[in-house]
């Protein structure tokens, strides 16, 4: 089977490394690729802001299976387009996939349907805006109403930077965005808890830890993940099961009941709370970075797992396995990111990095025979151990061979698990 693979990051690569290796698979196409998955992919040029350009590339290739990798393509109906062409496609519709691409539809369905979350509101003018600051106490989480990368949310510590966040959002339209949800600021540890969904049942992937801020101690604006490991020690597989059957299942059932059934993955970042777990937001393709985490841990066949999401009732009977290893996934970020990014720098050192540890990349391209920086986000470098500390180690002893011009990493992923307090 061919398989295509839509994307250009470091989910991608890690996407094609783990459907390559099924028995399956006999050709691996990444549209538009980067400078690594183009070592192990054939990579065809495709705009992904463009679905008559996409819509193209996979009726030309006519693969086995299409993955859609990031959420744009997902929004503007990538799915919808290919199934009316026949082809099959790993990811929800363009209805379904609103649970990402509007985060007052996602906080009005979870409100409705009484799944926990935080209280929140969503503004559209100034003035539900003033009044939304003054019912909430500081710090005040105001998320841009839309796709960001990651980047649209803000932790403001009091009301002057909450109404700062808010203008920049709602009165300049970062992001595009027409809407602001605000909402409380909760506490607890973070987690992400993936499950493969077959528009009737929700299947839990093992749970990851991400990284948002650019800092250690997470200090620092807002990214789209600087590291991410997998398992998760306060959560084990029981416990990610009964997770995924209290808050996954349900929106599944619920999408299901309205018209607009779930096929894919659905990512729920969740914050477990003294009051028990709450969700934060949903996703609705694979995060970045925690994939790259979680596949390196994955026995079973991916291919097959994803081919049984596009059918009602695929995941029937259908049970991951995962390797008891760890896996520390630190990511190599480019000077200036989260806020702008240094482009077409020379990366040296790869040829080091041992071969067991995985390196997959974010944004690089090849220039005069060179491998550059292309993006914010440049590299992920994958090690597993036998525990946190092991793999911790072997991650960042490989990332340290790696360097290019005003490189940033975080020093404290997994840094707890490993029983080095941060």
């Amino acid at each position: 089977m061919k398989v295509l693979i839509l994307g250009s990051g470091g989910r991608e690569h890690a996407l094609a490394w783990a459907v390559k290796r099924s028995e399956k698979v006999t050709e691996v196409v990444c549209a538009p690729g980067n400078g690594g998955m183009a070592q192990i992919a054939r990579c065809v040029p495709v705009d992904l802001k463009d679905l008559s350009a996409m819509v193209r590339v996979a009726v030309n290739e006519q693969p086995g299976l299409t993955i859609v990798g990031p959420e744009l393509p997902l929004s503007l109906g990538i799915v919808d387009a290919l199934q009316e062409r026949g082809l099959r496609v790993f990811g929800p519709t363009k209805a379904a996939a609103m649970l990402e691409s509007s985060k007052g539809f996602a906080k009005r369905f979870l409100q409705r349907h009484n799944i926990p979350t935080a209280n929140y509101a969503v503004c559209t003018t100034a003035e539900e805006l003033e009044k939304a600051v003054e019912i909430f106490h500081p710090p005040i989480v105001v998320k841009a109403d839309g796709l960001a990368a990651g980047k649209g949310v803000v932790i403001a510590p009091d009301e002057a930077a909450a109404s700062a966040a808010l203008h920049a959002f709602l009165v300049e339209h970062r992001y595009g965005t027409q809407a602001v949800v605000v909402e409380e600021h909760l506490e607890g540890e973070e987690l992400s808890l993936l499950a493969l969904c077959d528009g009737e049942r929700a299947v839990a992937m093992a749970p990851a830890r991400d990284y948002k801020r650019i800092f250690d101690g997470d200090r620092g604006p807002n990214t789209g993940g600087m590291g991410s490991y997998s398992p998760v020690g306060e959560v084990d597989a029981a416990r990610a099961g009964e997770l995924v059957a209290a808050i996954h299942q349900p929106i599944v059932e619920l999408m299901r009941e309205r018209g607009t059934p779930f096929h894919g993955v659905l990512y729920g970042g969740l914050i477990l709370t003294a009051d028990g777990p709450r969700v934060i937001e949903f996703n609705v393709r694979f995060g970045d970075p925690e994939t790259q985490a979680l596949l390196p841990r994955l026995q079973s066949d991916l291919l097959d797992a994803l081919l049984a999401t596009t059918r009602p009732g695929g995941l029937a009977g259908v049970s991951l396995e995962w390797s008891p290893r760890w896996a520390v996934s630190v990511v190599l970020a480019s000077a200036g990111y989260p806020e702008s990014s240094s482009s077409g720098d020379v990366i040296s050192g790869l040829d080091r990095v041992p071969p067991e540890v995985e390196v997959t990349h974010a944004g690089t391209a090849r220039r005069d025979g060179e491998l550059v920086t292309a993006g914010g986000r440049v590299l992920n470098i994958t090690a597993l151990g036998a525990d946190a500390r092991s793999a911790r180690d072997a991650a960042y002893a490989a990332a340290d061979m790696v360097e290019f011009p005003g490189r940033q990493l975080r020093r404290d992923i997994a840094a707890r698990e490993s029983g080095r307090e941060r």
